[in-house]
């Protein structure tokens, strides 16, 4: 990089920075579905997805994360909308709720969301995740609860959400398969991490501010005070703890996992804000605080992210990256296959994206997500480092989550 494009990275704002961010994003990796690509590269084929290729469940393809990261990004994109009244904004709002709903369309499983859609705009991996989920319902409950969509809209939605969370309520609230998998389960949300319990209570709570219907609520109320299995605590208890209760099921997710804890704050901060008692709002707003608290050191990693590294991006030739192939009649199978890497041609620019982009983001996020004014300096000046042209992970619009999660200024 040269000096003037230092010095132009010197003197962006937050606001310069969050603006660059967010043309990236939809010139880049919003594909026209409204569904967010992990990066940008060749779209897998029908036959791709129908044998497996990279894996089953489509992780490291550039459709790995499509309902989680859009569910995630639409949630701060209806915030952006209500701040700026634009039309604009509220349109790419709409595309985006498309995109969610087209990830809910795709397959013959009632329920099943798929990751993404790839070359025929329909063929997908048979594996979804609770990870794929969540963010589903999060993005969905945020733009329903906006005055954006049109009744037409609500309706056709407010069905699908009712659809999905009845077939996880009648599958015990584990995430279907499809394809070969038809069947079996990929995750679920009754388990007794902090990230099991405060997913299931939001996705009750959620389903039932979306439909209306009270036996959501009912559900909500009963699963507030039990214990899951495996765990001396109950659900609401679980919940003030927040994501230090997880480090030991899930190594490093101060270093490298919070990425997969913004939708659980995210989901939390929801809960406090729907909560009329006062116990229960206080014991959401402590795991706030203390996820806060504990992902703050992690924002400031973002120095060490340097503008000039130049590592190679070998994702984005994924098929060269990951030619091994075997059948995968199991869901082990699947992983183990995808484990398998090239990784001379993957290079270390991934990797390099995800400790020093990703996670401080995603850190920030989580600071911003509770509410807290003392965290806003942190989560400006993370948010204004980095120069959003070069990256080439989409998980970068984890800069407008935390952006437009920080309490607006008056």
């Amino acid at each position: 990089m040269g000096l003037d494009a230092i010095c132009v990275l010197a003197e962006s704002t937050p606001a310069q920075a969050i603006d660059q961010a967010h043309t990236e994003t939809w010139r880049r990796f919003v594909d026209k579905h409204g569904i967010i690509r992990d990066y940008v590269g060749e779209l897998p084929t029908p036959e791709d997805c129908r044998l497996g290729k990279p894996n089953a469940m489509g992780w490291w393809s550039p459709i790995e994360n499509g309902p989680m990261f859009t569910g995630m990004y639409l949630n701060a994109m209806v915030e952006r909308a209500r701040r700026s009244g634009a039309a604009a904004d509220r349109e790419l709002a709409r595309k985006l709720s498309l995109g969610l709903l087209k990830c809910a369309s795709v397959s013959d499983v009632p329920g099943f969301i798929a990751r993404g859609v790839g070359s025929d705009g329909k063929c997908h991996y048979p594996l979804s995740s609770d990870d794929q989920m969540h963010p589903w319902f999060l993005g969905m409950h945020a733009y329903l609860r906006s005055d954006i969509p049109t009744p037409a809209e609500r309706v056709i939605l407010v069905a699908k959400v009712r659809e999905v969370a009845g077939v996880l309520e009648a599958n015990g609230w584990r995430v279907s398969c499809d394809g070969a998998f038809k069947g079996q389960f990929r995750g679920g949300f009754k388990g007794e991490l902090f990230r099991d319990a405060v997913r299931y209570l939001y996705l009750l709570k959620a389903t039932y501010e979306i439909t209306g219907e009270a036996i959501w609520l009912e559900r909500y109320q009963q699963a507030l005070a039990e214990k899951p299995a495996k765990s001396a605590e109950t659900r609401l208890q679980i919940c003030a703890e927040g994501y230090p209760r997880d480090r030991v099921a899930i190594k490093n997710i101060d270093n490298f996992q919070l990425w997969i804890y913004v939708g659980s704050q995210a989901g939390l901060a929801k809960l406090v804000a729907s909560e009329l008692d006062n116990a229960v709002k206080a014991a959401y707003q402590k795991g706030l605080a203390v996820n806060a608290t504990n992902a703050l050191p992690a924002v400031s990693s973002h120095v060490k992210f340097d503008h000039a590294d130049q590592k190679i991006f070998g994702h984005a030739h994924w098929r060269e990256v990951y030619a091994a192939w075997f059948p995968q009649p199991t869901q082990e199978d699947a992983r183990r296959l995808s484990e398998i890497i090239d990784g001379k041609k993957a290079g270390g620019r991934k990797y390099y994206e995800s400790l020093w982009m990703k996670n401080p983001l995603a850190a920030a996020s989580i600071v911003a997500l509770a509410g807290e004014e003392s965290g806003r300096p942190a989560v400006l000046k993370a948010v204004g480092h980095y120069d959003y042209a070069q990256l080439n992970m989409a998980e970068f619009f984890f800069a407008e989550v935390a952006y437009y999660a920080l309490p607006e200024e008056k």
